[in-house]
């Protein structure tokens, strides 16, 4: 949820060290939204609701899909409504992101009411045979004419796993998830395989969403080049991909900045 708040600039908390909180980003006014994790409401500090919340989404969408990089990208949107805020991370967006045959779109909006409240924050797969509506919590698939619906929930294991009730900030409909991914990786690393949730894929998936926010700023689409990492034929895009480091952090690869 995009925070709607205005609050003053102040200074800093004694006990938190700005200069090193904020590290190589750009340095913001200290104001009560920064920290903790309110961060996310500006742009210098996340990529926004696309790559906070979109990235869940479409990361299970390929994975579910088995697809790899999208050809192109297009993305648009602004601060349309929520004017008011300090927050600077867009309040409306649209992306599309084209995988030849198969476009997957995202939308988002952090004001008025979501199309459907039973999915408020989900995936929906239109296919010849029905459609698939799947969040962290449920799906459904609703066939296409006669048919029955198939449904399911979370799974919650607090006979296996009373702590699970009781732990602190733990997001409990996907701490079954988390155990069957933390398995499935140190599995990997005795058969020196790659696990299910692969490092390459989190990086097709936070780049296409990086994009978008890119294609946005810029009000144009973006061809990908996935052999080369590059934005094919836009200069202004490529510098983008990187942004210069604060002084006295300096970034990994000069080249890039």
């Amino acid at each position: 949820m995009r925070n709607r708040s205005n609050p003053p600039d102040t200074a800093p908390p004694e006990h938190l060290d700005y200069e090193m909180w904020t590290g190589p980003a750009p340095m913001r006014p200290y104001c009560s939204i920064n920290h903790p994790r309110g961060w996310r409401a500006f742009m210098e500090y996340g990529n926004g609701i696309v790559g906070d919340m979109c990235v869940h989404m479409l990361d299970m969408v390929r994975w579910m899909l088995d697809l790899g990089w999208p050809q192109r990208v297009a993305s648009t949107g602004g601060i349309y409504v929520q004017t008011d805020s300090k927050a600077n991370i867009t309040d409306t967006q649209t992306a599309t992101f084209d995988f030849g045959d198969l476009p997957i779109v995202w939308t988002h909006r952090a004001w008025g009411k979501a199309p459907d409240p039973d999915y408020s924050w989900a995936a929906f797969i239109y296919g010849d045979k029905g459609t698939l509506k799947a969040d962290v919590h449920k799906y459904e698939f609703i066939p296409q004419g006669r048919g029955e619906k198939l449904e399911g929930k979370a799974l919650y294991e607090y006979d296996k796993y009373p702590e699970d009730e009781t732990e602190k900030a733990l997001e409990r409909h996907v701490a079954s998830a988390m155990r069957v991914h933390w398995r499935n990786f140190l599995e990997a690393v005795d058969a020196r395989t790659r696990p299910v949730s692969d490092i390459e894929q989190g990086y097709i998936t936070a780049t296409s969403c990086i994009l978008a926010n890119l294609s946005c700023k810029l009000g144009r689409s973006l061809e990908w080049d996935a052999q080369k990492g590059r934005i094919v034929g836009d200069d202004e895009a490529n510098r983008l991909l990187a942004r210069p480091y604060r002084s006295p952090w300096v970034h990994p690869d000069p080249k890039q900045v």
